[in-house]
């Protein structure tokens, strides 16, 4: 594992995204795994900036993203399909038909997930996976358990990720109960893990995650475990 602390968002958001343009450099087919939330938010306008100073070029790209919230289409201003649209996807030259979010609206929830698994199989897995993690160690939407699910599944959220993303929402009551995820699977099957967090309140869950005992309970942990992980963490 490649542990990296810095200063400042700025920077982290920075070095995160000469990562993955790096990625994009030499291989500019790459499968990108990416991942939403404000964690990543600096990270993308890094890579946006890039693009359009003619540095970066996504036209070959493909991206799968982690997770969305079941009941929202992506024309729902809180659906991470619109986050990904509003906040990347329209503003670089990567083929749109080329970017993949899982369907929070499938009629039928377990042929999405099935699907979406086959998907990324067909596509050779992802070169670079994007995360963040959540204050009770989640990485995607993989709550904390009794163990660690391997394919993409529909999962009910966790109180604390609940109350966590209410700040989005008009209440927490208005928050989706439920989502689809990438399972461990696919995580851990990416040939590089990139994964990043900010803030003094996400110290103490990336000292268990990535310093203490590998345990479902503390979903993370498990990427002690890959072969190519890099963490970079500011505290302010």
């Amino acid at each position: 594992m490649n542990y990296i602390e810095v200063e400042t968002y700025e920077e982290l958001s920075r070095k995160a995204a000469a990562i993955i343009a790096a990625q994009v450099i030499s291989k500019p087919e790459s499968v990108l795994g990416l991942a939403t939330g404000s964690s990543p938010l600096g990270t993308y306008a890094c890579l946006v900036k890039a693009y359009e100073n003619k540095d970066l070029d996504f036209s070959k790209v493909t991206s799968v993203n982690l997770d969305e919230y079941v009941g929202l289409t992506g024309e729902n201003d809180q659906s991470y399909r619109y986050f990904m649209n509003t906040n990347l996807f329209s503003k670089i030259n990567i083929r749109k038909e080329c970017t993949f979010v899982p369907n929070g609206c499938a009629d039928d929830v377990k042929k999405e997930c099935r699907e979406y698994d086959e998907r990324i199989e067909s596509l050779g897995g992802i070169d670079i996976q994007l995360l963040g993690i959540g204050l009770d160690g989640h990485i995607g939407f993989n709550e904390p358990d009794e163990v660690f699910t391997k394919e993409t599944h529909l999962v009910d959220l966790d109180p604390s990720t609940i109350e966590a993303n209410a700040r989005f929402f008009p209440s927490a009551d208005d928050v989706p109960k439920q989502a689809v995820t990438m399972g461990m699977g696919g995580i851990m099957n990416a040939k590089k893990v990139l994964l990043i967090a900010n803030g003094k309140n996400k110290e103490e869950i990336i000292k268990k995650a990535f310093f203490g005992t590998i345990t479902p309970k503390i979903p993370a942990s498990i990427l002690q475990l890959h072969p190519d992980v890099t963490v970079i963490y500011s505290k302010n």
